[in-house]
């Protein structure tokens, strides 16, 4: 396993374009998700697109303290609830601001070994769903940025 370099906005144009599905199943696609998943820790992020590392796949890791996910062309198919948090991003470094996420999500993909999975997030893991699923289409989070509170954290943290 090894890092990636992670793409940054303002720098990467990749960022911006929409994911292609996984079609192989294979020990490409399962170094990717290794090298995802040491990239992201290595980085301490709680999730990681494809895309963030320079390659257009559908897929993401995520782990926000429970164990690593791994979703491949995952595809949310449905949502309640809402609510607004203040998000962050490996592709943004340095600033953070609030987006407004739907509650709890559902989600189907599949494993890396192409067998079809689902699962359901709340809370915080429903953020990262949400977040990282936006990365396959080209989306950042600061599109979707409410406010932007990078200042207010760094007046806090200078107090």
């Amino acid at each position: 396993m090894a890092t990636r370099r992670i793409l940054e906005k303002g720098r990467d144009e990749l960022l911006r374009k929409r994911s292609r599905p996984v079609e192989k199943f294979d020990k490409r696609l399962w170094t990717l998700l290794d090298d995802m998943a040491d990239t992201m820790y290595d980085a301490d992020g709680a999730g990681l697109a494809a895309v963030q590392v320079g390659v257009l796949k559908r897929c993401v890791v995520i782990d926000v303290g429970e164990g690593l996910i791994e979703l491949i062309n995952p595809e949310i198919v449905e949502s309640e609830g809402e609510m607004i948090n203040a998000e962050g991003c490996l592709s943004v470094p340095g600033r953070r601001g609030t987006v407004k996420r739907p509650e709890r999500v559902s989600v189907k993909a599949f494993d890396r070994e192409g067998k079809p999975i689902e699962l359901k997030g709340e809370g915080y893991l429903s953020i990262a769903i949400s977040h990282e699923l936006d990365h396959l289409d080209g989306i950042l989070y600061t599109d979707k940025m409410i406010e932007d509170v990078t200042e207010e954290l760094r007046e806090d943290a200078a107090q």
